[in-house]
């Protein structure tokens, strides 16, 4: 089916349901929590009765966008037989909404629709809309607007422009096109927040924050066999820093010349490791890496989860 009869479809969908439910992925970075912002705004202009969750309540970064009140991370809150539309953005594999028996069991008058520019790790949804060389899942949604006709207000042009701009590490990645920045142009004559934008994602890193960034630089080491850089860090030098003080560390070690792939592994809370493999390299698929773990994502950047925790053994970092 053509994309632009897809987002026809999706608007016609929103029109027909009573009560419909926004779901994004489990700690969820600026593109996810911005896509669903952006829908929240929308169904707010039409009335339509609606719920957003997500498994993880957004972090303090995101105090910029509108609505972001509206996401609740409440599971008791959340009767999913209620819902008879179902709209899941940027999520790339159920498994991250933390919903997937819901989901994969559900009666058959509720309609699931996906929104992702992530490569497909499975299929779920009634209708799905996917488009990996997409910058980021709110250029997605810049494309359902302008294909249904829907005037594109401050609020949603705030939503667009910050998850292309994050997505992209600020027009960086190789996933930035001619179109991806004519398209953040236009958010910004729609009345996009630059700066706002810019200080609530990038100059956003406390000293404690920047302490840990050094720390992950300074043991990043290359395995000449593969020619990838790798770093690690424990639950020990995290400490109390939460997500968002992380946020970037892979991507800025993205910028290391000379190696295919740079991958940062660090232990979570709740007993798993998460990995962030980031890649330059013209012929390298880090996606391909992360899909052997368990994980996926885009050629360029990918990531899993696996259980374990880290310790150092014999010069070198081991999962146990």
């Amino acid at each position: 089916m053509d994309n632009e009869i897809l987002y026809n479809k999706i608007l016609s969908k929103i029109k027909e349901a009573g009560n419909i439910l926004l779901v994004t992925h489990e700690k969820p970075d600026v593109d996810a929590v911005s896509s669903v912002c952006a829908f929240i705004d929308l169904l707010e202009k039409m009335g339509k009765p609606y719920f957003a969750y997500c498994f993880d309540a957004p972090s303090r970064q995101f105090d910029f966008l509108p609505y972001l009140e509206k996401i609740s991370a409440d599971k008791s809150a959340l009767n999913f037989d209620d819902y008879d539309l179902i709209i899941v953005f940027d999520c790339g594999g159920v498994n991250r909404t933390k919903l997937a028996d819901e989901i994969n069991n559900r009666k058959e008058s509720q309609f699931i629709i996906e929104i992702d520019h992530h490569i497909k790790t499975g299929s779920y949804a009634d209708l799905e809309l996917r488009e990996p060389e997409r910058a980021s899942t709110t250029e997605l949604v810049y494309n359902f607007f302008k294909a249904n006709k829907i005037k594109i207000n401050k609020n949603t042009a705030n939503c667009i422009l910050a998850g292309i701009l994050t997505d992209s590490g600020n027009f960086i990645f190789a996933s930035t096109t001619d179109r991806t920045i004519k398209i953040s142009s236009e958010m910004l004559s729609c009345g996009a927040n630059l700066p706002r934008i810019m200080d609530n994602t990038l100059r956003n890193k406390n000293l404690p924050a920047l302490k840990i960034w050094g720390k992950a630089m300074s043991r990043t080491n290359i395995n000449k066999k593969y020619n990838i850089a790798f770093t690690a860090l424990t639950l020990d030098d995290i400490g109390d820093l939460d997500e968002e003080d992380l946020e970037g560390i892979p991507n800025f070690l993205g910028n290391l010349r000379n190696v295919k792939a740079v991958m940062i592994v660090r232990e979570q809370k709740d007993g798993t490791i998460k990995g962030s493999f980031r890649s330059a390299h013209p012929d390298t698929n880090v996606a391909k890496l992360a899909r052997a773990l368990g994980g996926g994502g885009h050629v360029k950047a990918a990531g899993f989860t696996i259980e374990g925790r880290l310790e150092m053994m014999d010069g070198g970092w081991k999962v146990i």
